[in-house]
Order: C-alpha cells, then structure tokens, then sequence
C-alpha cells in the first residue's frame, strides 16, 4: 500500500515528496491564500449579519405612517 502524501492537481495526482522545492512553495502560498479568504469570508458572514441587524433596528426606529 502507497501511504505517501498525495495532491491532486487539474485532475493529476502528485507525490508531495516528487515536488520540488518551488512548488511546494507555491503550493504552501496557495494554501495561506485559501486560508486567508476563508477567514475574509466568514468575516463578510458576520459583517451581513450585523448589517441586517442594523437595518432591522432602523425599520424599526422610522416613524411609522
């Protein structure tokens, strides 16, 4: 049984070992930037849900006709 860490990109596997030393780099700022945007978009999540708030608050708050 092959138990060497693989990747898969565009369809083909990979040995990460059989890579060279600058695509693991890249592939290691591939995953920071992943990591990155995950973060960002939980935050935008948030930042929707704290504007939907607000805006329920102000609905709330105009003077009603």
């Amino acid at each position: 049984m092959n138990d060497q860490p693989k990747i898969t990109i565009d369809g083909k596997d990979y040995a990460v070992d059989s890579l060279s030393q600058d695509a693991l780099n890249q592939l290691s700022s591939i995953n920071i930037v992943d990591r990155k945007i995950a973060d960002l978009q939980q935050d935008i999540a948030i930042l929707q849900t704290a504007r939907n708030a607000y805006a329920a608050a102000l609905a709330a708050a105009l003077p009603k006709n």
